[in-house]
């Protein structure tokens, strides 16, 4: 049990270091090959916080492990909207003024939507997923029109100034790309594996361990990067990591897994994580997007308050469930 425990969190620890060197490296190598700020921050940033989760899930998965892998996708969403922008609003309240952010509020929500009808039947097919995968990739073709397009942006604006104040030259940008990569690979393994061991030990489902320990550990990218923004103000990029994230983890992490091992969906599972994971994501559009006359959204120290407060509740149900 030991063993396993230590393969978790050093695996856990090298994830995060390798994810940051990775999505640093990858966004100073596009600023040398002038690739608009909007694009940086909406698909290098925005997706690559989601590096560990991509990695896990896919590991999982050929192994023989789809619940882990799908519950990484399920429990990330979730840590992501109720943890992340729960905790960061409650530093100070964010402010969207974001076109683009604004635009992704409904799209997140759609696919969320769509991936949560798909599994409705009780099965992820293959068929489900590569549905998933066509979502993705017209998502990123709009994802490229939108961040190549020369328009001003708050995100973009943000974005921008946030490169200017982490340049470093191209050979070492693309030396911690490399090693990025190379050590997502190795921690996603003793991560899987440590993850894998404990549930049996515990006695309780490779899902459960995925939406708990795997899930929160796999989101501490995106928790680190968007309180350091939030700290300096930059709003736009503390929402941008979220949206992205959650974007990339129900269509592509999501796909990838189910069609690398396709798996059953409980009644349970459903009603009580896929369900939860939709209507936070509903809760998220709603409070983010800017229905209250204003043209920008905002998530305030009270909503923040609810969404952490949600988290609990979930996360304490689901461990009483689970050892009960």
């Amino acid at each position: 049990m030991l063993l396993f425990v230590l393969s978790v969190v050093f695996g856990l620890v090298l994830l995060v270091w390798s994810a940051g060197r990775f999505v640093d490296g990858s966004s100073a190598a596009a600023g040398h090959f002038r690739v608009p700020p909007l694009f940086i921050g909406m698909v290098i940033v925005g997706f690559g916080t989601s590096a560990p989760e991509m990695t896990v899930s896919a590991i999982s998965a050929s192994q023989g492990n789809p619940d882990i892998a799908l519950g990484n996708v399920f429990g990330s969403n979730i840590t992501n909207i109720a943890l992340i922008l729960g905790l960061t609003a409650l530093l100070s309240p964010i402010a969207v003024h974001s076109r683009v952010l604004r635009k992704e509020l409904p799209i997140l929500t759609l696919a969320t939507g769509v991936a949560a009808f798909l599994m409705f039947d009780g099965m992820f097919s293959r068929h489900d997923a590569f549905v998933l995968l066509l979502l993705f990739a017209l998502l990123m073709g709009w994802t490229a029109w939108e961040g190549l397009r020369k328009s001003s942006d708050g995100f973009a604006t943000e974005m921008e100034s946030e490169l200017e104040r982490h340049q470093l030259p191209l050979g070492k940008a693309l030396m911690l790309v490399v090693t990025g990569l190379l050590l997502l690979l190795v921690s996603s393994r003793m991560l899987v594996w440590g993850a894998v061991g404990i549930a049996g030990t515990l006695g309780v489902s490779d899902l459960v361990i995925g939406l708990t320990v795997v899930a929160v550990g796999t989101s501490l990218p995106e928790l680190a990067s968007s309180i350091a923004a939030v700290r300096k103000g930059e709003h736009e990029i503390a929402l941008g990591n979220v949206l992205g994230s959650n974007l990339f983890n129900i269509l592509a992490v999501a796909g990838v897994a189910g069609a690398i091992c396709p798996s059953a969906i409980e009644q349970s599972v459903f009603f009580r994580d896929i369900v939860i994971m939709l209507l936070l994501t509903v809760s998220l559009f709603v409070i983010g997007y800017g229905f209250r006359g204003q043209g920008t959204g905002r998530i305030n120290r009270i909503e923040g308050s609810i969404l952490l407060g949600s988290f609990a509740a979930y996360t304490i149900y689901l461990v009483s469930t689970a050892l009960g």
